[in-house]
């Protein structure tokens, strides 16, 4: 496996530096974004991009705070400092980076261009699903992914199979929300899978932080491996 940083072109003219990590031996690979939580490309989220590299994928991060922030990390737990660039995001800029990062990976020879997915946590999990809504990928997956109740119509714009991971001892996103957003998903007669870990909270992928579970999230990777793996062929 190896790592680098790429300059990103965005359509309204900004610039960002996306963490790419590389698998090892020769390709094409499947490709997949992954989508950061609130706090930036921190350690946690390359360490997550190479693990994903590491299964056999070319991996791309991109910092979506990158027009307020650049490429700057936060501490998490310290949210007042991170929501002036939260609040400044916009569902346009979003697609925007998402875009950006779908056409790098259309064009890299190392990348198997018709088997490309997508992965995001928290905030990620939202914009995980604004992509699969906009644009043609193969399979999509959410964690915990916040505000997702917001945009539940985007559900009938859905592209491809989602799934879905939800904690039910989170207090941030409530039951009704999960609720809100599986049947939307449900009703547009998308293809999905919801699974609500009953035994962890928020954030329970991350073992940077304090809701962190070890059992939920083996488990949520082990099947987000075996969604990437049949969908995407690898």
């Amino acid at each position: 496996m190896s790592t680098k940083k790429v300059s990103l072109k965005v359509s309204d003219g900004s610039e960002m530096e996306a963490y790419v990590s590389m698998p090892e031996g020769k390709g094409p690979f499947p490709g997949i974004i992954v989508f950061q939580e609130a706090y930036g490309v921190n350690h946690h989220m390359r360490n997550v991009t190479d693990r994903i590299a590491k299964e056999g994928y070319v991996a791309i991060a991109p910092p979506l705070f990158h027009r307020t922030a650049g490429n700057a990390e936060f501490a998490y737990g310290d949210f007042n400092v991170v929501m002036p660039h939260f609040q400044a995001i916009t569902n346009e800029g979003l697609s925007q980076d998402i875009k950006a990062c779908y056409d790098w990976l259309k064009v890299q020879t190392e990348v198997a261009h018709d088997k490309l997915g997508t992965i995001g946590f928290c905030l990620g999990g939202r914009v995980s699903f604004i992509a699969n809504a906009i644009l043609p990928f193969s399979a999509c997956v959410s964690y915990y992914g916040g505000g997702l109740h917001t945009i539940a119509d985007m559900a009938l714009k859905l592209h491809a199979p989602q799934l879905f991971f939800w904690g039910g001892l989170d207090k941030h996103i409530l039951p009704e929300h999960v609720e809100t957003v599986v049947n939307a998903v449900k009703a547009a007669e998308k293809p999905y899978v919801n699974v609500v870990i009953s035994y962890a909270d928020h954030a329970f992928s991350c073992d940077d932080r304090p809701n962190y579970n070890a059992d939920a999230a083996a488990e949520a990777w082990a099947m987000s491996m075996a969604f990437f793996k049949n969908k995407l062929g690898k």
